[in-house]
């Protein structure tokens, strides 16, 4: 007996047609990876980067451009303040009135103005020679000797007293006069957080030769803080600059220390 497979043969070929067409496939998946793999190995790895060079930063400054530095050395600052006592007196106060006395005058306003001179924002052939060759710490240093003295009391003009009272503690809001207390305090002892310079007992020839020189315009910087007096001394008359002056001298505070010891 025999059986026929005619009608088997054709599902039979079917099946190897399809297993040859799924060999092909993924015989040409292979060979389509292959070539990606073997570029990709060939591709060379990029180099490592080169550490980046450290960038110098500069030394840190504080507000006023100076490079911050630590509380200045009254102890010091006296040596090196000898060469200020020619003008300025050696405890700060001065004999000549052309020159300021600095005795009780803040630490960093010193050494602010120092530094103003040697970088010439100030100028004053006698002051810039004396400032070069300072260092932000001696200029501390020698702020905080004087600031360390007291100022010696002025006297002064009786006929000026009441004018330059008035422009001093009230301004003269009509013609955009502020009260110089507002900054430099009533009894004329400033205000060292925000700068502003001892007045008390400045030589009122020397207070008066400043304030016309920042009437005609002169200005000790660029930064804000310096346009604040050029822009006020404008308003000022020349009977209000010698009032002003003559007032000021005469500001001192009263020595309690003294008083609490008297009988």
């Amino acid at each position: 007996m025999s059986f026929r497979l005619a009608g088997c043969r054709p599902a039979v070929v079917n099946a190897v047609a399809l297993v040859l067409a799924l060999s092909t496939g993924a015989v040409l998946a292979q060979n389509t990876k292959a070539p990606a793999a073997a570029a990709s190995a060939a591709k060379p790895a990029p180099a490592a980067s080169a550490p980046a060079a450290a960038v110098p930063t500069a030394a840190p400054h504080d507000g006023n451009g100076m490079v911050a530095t630590k509380p200045g050395d009254a102890t010091a600052g006296q040596g090196k303040a000898a060469a200020c006592g020619a003008c300025h007196g050696m405890d700060g106060n001065s004999t000549d009135a052309q020159y300021p006395k600095l005795a009780g005058q803040h630490e960093m306003y010193i050494a602010h103005q120092l530094h103003n001179f040697k970088d010439g924002e100030r100028q004053n052939a006698i002051m810039l020679g004396m400032a070069t060759p300072l260092s932000d710490q001696d200029m501390r240093d020698i702020g905080a000797y004087f600031a360390s003295k007291q100022p010696l009391p002025g006297v002064a003009d009786q006929a000026l007293v009441e004018r330059g009272q008035q422009l001093y503690r009230q301004g003269d809001p009509q013609r955009g006069i502020p009260a110089c207390m507002a900054c430099h305090a009533i009894d004329g002892r400033g205000n060292p957080g925000a700068m502003y310079p001892q007045l008390t007992s400045q030589h009122a020839q020397y207070i008066e030769a400043k304030l016309k020189d920042f009437h005609d315009g002169v200005v000790w910087g660029h930064e804000a803080h310096a346009q604040i007096m050029p822009t006020i001394a404008k308003n000022l008359d020349p009977q209000d600059i010698a009032a002003l002056a003559s007032y000021i001298e005469g500001l001192h505070v009263a020595d309690h220390s003294a008083t609490a010891k008297s009988p």
